[in-house]
């Protein structure tokens, strides 16, 4: 099978490394899977590099795993981060078409999305992604891919999504060094809802809540397109804190009682049932209450949920989406988890596990594994592009930049 068919995403999160290898079958549009590498993400914290040496190791195993289940080696990734220094915005972007004729050809796509990168941010901030709302020709608005139309005045309004110079820099030096180059930076949020969504929900209006162990990513998709995101800094891990605290154990003990115990309904739990810590624990010798447990665990749910439905509020869809709520994230397994998201955003709720994808890796069909997927599926869609797979890429450029938007405008037609 040929070297460029190779497809690879790597998914940096806050507790594991999660590395896919697919490949793109010459008459198939969607990626076959054929090799998954997991590893800690020790050296990292909160979506940040904090040593660079530990967390090279961490990526090269991942990655070496992947390569040795699929017989196939990798040289150029799909890089998903997230963290809290990931923030959106919206901008506008306005360009007069002088071609005769007066029509719209792909390299005013590329200058009106230049334009609307013409925005004031942070000499510390980045343009990660800029992902086009909707298009306007002249007075003509709710555009989705104007090429071939005619007009003298073309618009865009496009959501961008930044990210701290510094640690994205950190991330992307780590995987330089873990041998791999990166064709492409896609934020963890984006990435997930590519293989948890259908075209029907991103149409009618959905939200994506990618609760993860150290952040939570939420996106909202309606017509088609990103509406609003952002990063919320609590995840799984403030729930392992709030049982260590709540119970006074170590944080290794308080994590095995979420895993083997943990309960968002504490209604369902007897007044009188416990948890023999010393089943679990050789340092942990008490006996706690599983009620107890049960109601910390829901009070972090509840506000994680209650920041995601102050997100959907910024955008007045508060309780307005047809699709409901997608949840995936390794953090979105505990049971009770959809009753207490149904409670706060008051919307149909439902666990999103990856799809759009072939293979016969079991492990792959479990939420934790939405992002790098998604990350897979991202870049499945430049194959025949010949997109940055023979490029030493070693930064984000326009260019690259206006063939992922181009790839995205196009999936969005039937």
């Amino acid at each position: 099978m040929a070297k460029h068919k190779v497809i690879a995403g790597l998914d940096i999160g806050n507790s594991k490394i999660r590395t896919v290898v697919a490949v793109m079958q010459e008459n198939s549009t969607i990626p076959n899977i054929l090799g998954v590498g997991v590893s800690p993400s020790g050296g990292l914290r909160k979506g940040n590099v904090i040593d660079v040496e530990e967390a090279v190791t961490n990526i090269s195993a991942a990655l070496e795993d992947a390569e040795r289940m699929a017989g196939e080696p990798v040289h150029h990734v799909f890089l998903g981060i997230g963290g809290d220094h990931i923030s959106s915005q919206d901008s506008k972007g306005v360009i007069a078409i002088s071609h005769s004729g007066n029509e719209i050809i792909e390299d005013d796509i590329d200058r009106v999305l230049e334009a609307a990168q013409a925005v004031s941010i942070p000499s510390n901030r980045r343009i990660l992604r800029i992902i086009p709302k909707g298009f306007t020709v002249d007075e003509q608005s709710g555009i989705k891919y104007p090429v071939g139309m005619t007009g003298i005045r073309l618009e865009v309004l496009a959501h961008l999504v930044t990210g701290l110079v510094p640690a994205v820099k950190n991330i992307e030096k780590c995987v330089h060094q873990a041998g791999v180059d990166i064709n492409d930076i896609i934020p963890s949020g984006l990435a997930a809802a590519e293989s948890v969504l259908t075209k029907r929900q991103k149409e009618l209006g959905v939200v994506v809540i990618d609760v993860g162990c150290g952040g939570t990513n939420v996106a909202v998709f309606e017509e088609g397109t990103v509406l609003h995101s952002a990063a919320l800094p609590v995840g799984g891990e403030n729930v392992t804190n709030d049982i260590a605290i709540g119970m006074r154990t170590s944080i290794d003990t308080a994590e095995k009682i979420k895993i083997e115990y943990g309960t968002c309904i504490p209604e369902d739990v007897h007044d009188r049932e416990t948890i023999d810590l010393s089943l679990l624990s050789k340092i942990d010798t008490q006996t706690v209450s599983k009620k107890q447990l049960a109601e910390i665990v829901q009070a972090r749910y509840h506000e994680i949920f209650l920041m995601v439905k102050d997100e959907l509020a910024k955008v007045q869809r508060d309780g307005m989406l047809p699709a409901g709520a997608i949840l995936t994230g390794a953090a979105v397994k505990m049971p009770g988890v959809l009753d207490v998201a149904r409670e706060i955003l008051n919307l149909p709720v439902q666990i999103g596990f990856p799809t759009n994808y072939e293979g016969v890796v079991d492990k792959i069909e479990d939420p934790a594994y939405a992002t790098v997927i998604g990350l897979v599926i991202w870049g499945s869609r430049f194959q025949g592009e010949g997109y940055g797979l023979k490029l030493d890429l070693k930064g984000l450029s326009l260019d690259k930049m206006a063939q992922g938007v181009k790839g995205w405008l196009r999936g969005l037609l039937p």
